[in-house]
């Protein structure tokens, strides 16, 4: 492989003249029994489309007419091709798509021709076939049979042997490896592997989801017997080498039903007047050994995946709810940093050390929030001791939230939806999940020590892994304000100069108005997506200019790995070798590379997860009459949301059916050619419900004429 790189390089190089085999062996000096050799790594240039022969048989390299990249179905039989500078995608129409399925690595020629604003390509060669297994719903015809995917991106039905049924029944759930590949308009092949059960059975739609994704969901034995082997208590030789802080009153506050407890806070008022902030995050890599099997299983893995009725966890269950957890009364030992932060909310001083902490009590989001309101005396009785401290706590996140309002950090109020499930994992209520100013409490204080730290380790020079999140692209921005220009707003700046004050200004503007939550989502789709680097790039969001994720680390891998460099730093007094620094920082760029492609499945895993329950909830609901709110206008339909945050597609023929609508790009809204009706987002509308299907993760709403 390196072999055949340098002679690409070679034939790139500026300085290359075309030449014949024989005038190539002979500048590389390549021996006459290895020519061979050199003619069937060039004929495989020629094969990838990277080079060609001229008319007098000389070797050039291919013209810009041919690219790589990887292929990305649309519903509607179309696609695009995502090239490998990661900006640019290339229009495929159907008839161009060569039987090339979402995913597959492509080579793309470039044609004349444009759609829209985008070049238009021809699929000519699948270089790497992506999809390998399917999950779908299998259909029996008797002598053969077919699977219908889950995925629809994927765009072939899959034909199955009779030989092939592996004892599926009609309409059951499978798992289908692809024995053949569609060509000449036929039907990519398969044999199921594996019978899930009916999809109405319970638990079957969460693990369809599971093999769809391929996700690890149980642990491998050699990974479980490494578990086993660590103590449920901490190691007591080992309390002398740290900071021992078990007399201090720290709290755990989380959800109810959250087991995996890895932050712990403390707050102090000082005699300056300035606050003292304790963030103790479980020392996971004290029990985590670097290239362990643990180790390996967790960078497999990158996070844990929250499916509504089950977690598929980073690390084990021994480890993760049970030493690692900060739970209360036990001994646990913790990274810790401890901030001095004046009135303003400024960070004047921190420390960073080991720590030994006992958890005086472990309190919940709900609980803290009456303790503040003091809306249930029970639970004041109950914690009454301790009500000040947490009011000192609510005191300094008001500061530090002020402080960050202040220097422009985007407070994008999309609800999250909380799903109810019965014993048997069916979905029974979707509502807001309501959020309160404990919940405020615990973020602040992560975020300021997450900032605390990456700022340390970045002046330190030292390998690290951050949380970037670039400033958005001009075109998106130019788009959003296209939208905004119909509520009186504007997103000011240009490339060089966007601040996320300006995005601040309008959402504090918008606070309490009709369109608030259209704008936030808004907003959001103009946002780059957050991913992990090895080096600093700040994080526009949340406006800091250095960050990371370091309190998490059980369930992320990333706070994981930067937990472990900081240990180095600690134990050796921050005198590090060159040595340690390069190796690290090659394991960095591998880390964070994996771990946001990890986080991206689990992002994609969570949505299936909590799209299927929602129309699972909604499939007793058809013929129901609501009120929503329009959340997407786009050239096929308008998408409406409820009160509840389930949203569903209004197509045109159920908009109106004897109107035809004109699609506004510039205004992002929808018209009518006879009423000149106008749909946009924001706007009120009364729906009823008329499909709702789980396999397909989709709900369908029709306008509702009185």
């Amino acid at each position: 492989m390196e072999r055949k790189e340098k002679i690409f390089e070679f034939i790139k190089d500026k300085e290359y003249i075309p030449m014949k085999l024989k005038e190539i062996a002979q500048i590389l000096q390549v021996p006459k029994k290895e020519i061979k050799e050199l003619k069937k790594i060039l004929d495989e240039l020629e094969n990838e489309y990277k080079i060609r022969k001229n008319r007098k048989n000389k070797y050039i390299l291919m013209d810009e007419k041919y690219v790589e990249g990887v292929y990305q179905a649309n519903l509607k039989k179309f696609g695009f091709v995502k090239i490998s500078d990661g900006i640019n995608e290339i229009y495929i129409s159907q008839k161009n798509r060569n039987s090339a399925l979402n995913g597959d690595t492509v080579l793309v020629k470039i044609l004349d021709t444009k759609k829209g604003e985008k070049e238009e390509g021809r699929i000519v060669r699948i270089i790497k076939r992506d999809v390998k297994r399917v999950v779908g719903t299998f259909k029996n015809s008797r002598n053969f049979g077919f699977v219908i995917p889950d995925d629809k991106k994927i765009g072939t039905d899959i034909f199955i042997s009779k030989k092939n049924f592996g004892g599926a029944r009609e309409n059951q759930k499978v798992v289908v490896n692809i024995t053949k590949y569609p060509e000449n308009g036929k039907n990519a092949e398969g044999k199921i592997v594996e019978v899930i059960g009916n999809i109405n059975e319970a638990g079957v739609d969460m693990m369809c989801l599971i093999k769809e994704y391929n996700l690890p969901y149980e642990f491998p034995s050699f990974v479980m017997e490494e578990a086993d082997e660590i103590k449920e208590e901490i190691e007591k030789k080992d309390i002398p080498n740290r900071i021992d802080l078990r007399d201090k009153v720290i709290f755990t506050i989380d959800g109810e039903d959250a087991k995996d407890l890895d932050d712990a806070v403390m707050v102090e008022k000082l005699e300056n007047g300035n606050y003292k902030l304790g963030v103790y995050i479980a020392d996971v890599s004290y029990y985590v050994k670097e290239n362990s099997n643990l180790d390996k299983e967790a960078l497999l893995r990158g996070t844990s995946i929250y499916m509504l009725d089950r977690v598929i966890p980073m690390l084990p269950k021994k480890l993760s709810n049970g030493i690692c957890s900060l739970n209360e009364g036990k001994d646990r030992f913790v990274l810790a940093v401890e901030m001095e932060i004046d009135k303003n909310g400024k960070v004047v001083g921190s420390e960073i050390f080991k720590a030994v902490i006992n958890v005086c009590r472990r309190m919940t989001y709900t609980n803290v929030s009456k303790i503040l309101d003091k809306s249930d005396d029970k639970i004041l009785k109950e914690y009454n001791k301790y009500v000040n401290n947490f009011e000192t706590m609510q005191e300094l996140a008001k500061i530090l939230e002020d402080r960050r309002q202040k220097s422009g950090s985007l407070d994008l109020d999309i609800p999250e939806s909380k799903i109810i499930l019965d014993d048997n994992g069916k979905a029974i209520d979707v509502k807001k999940y309501e959020l309160n100013f404990a919940n405020t409490i615990i973020e602040q204080f992560m975020i300021t020590a997450n900032e605390t730290v990456a700022e340390k380790f970045f002046w330190l020079e030292a390998p690290f892994v951050y949380r970037v999140h670039e400033v958005p692209d001009m075109e998106k921005i130019t788009e959003l304000n296209k939208f905004l220009y119909n509520f009186g707003y504007k997103i000011k700046g240009n490339k060089d100069n966007i601040h996320p004050k300006e995005f601040a200004n309008i959402l504090e503007q918008l606070k309490g108005k009709q369109e608030e939550a259209v704008v936030s989502t808004l907003i959001l789709r103009t946002l780059k997506v957050a991913r992990y680097e090895n080096e600093n790039k700040g994080h526009f969001g949340i406006a800091s200019k250095y960050y990371c994720h370091f309190t998490s680390p059980i369930r992320r891998y990333p706070d994981l790995f930067i937990h472990r460099v900081i240990s180095k730093y600690l134990e050796n007094s921050y005198n590090m070798t060159e040595d340690f620094k390069d190796n690290y920082r090659k394991l960095s760029k591998d880390v964070a590379e994996q771990s946001s492609k990890r986080e991206t499945i689990a992002k994609k895993v969570e949505r299936d997860s909590i799209d299927i329950k929602k129309a699972e909830f909604m499939q007793d609901k058809i013929g129901n009459v609501y009120e929503g709110i329009i959340s997407n206008v786009t050239n096929f339909g308008i998408f409406v949301e409820l009160e509840n945050t389930v949203e569903g597609l209004i197509r045109f023929e159920n908009l109106d059916e004897n109107e035809y609508f004109i699609y506004d790009d510039e205004h992002k809204y929808l018209i009518g050619e006879k009423t000149r009706k106008i749909y946009r987002m924001g706007d009120k509308l009364t729906i009823q419900v008329i499909e709702a299907n789980k396999v397909t993760k989709q709900i369908s709403f029709a306008k509702y004429n009185n």
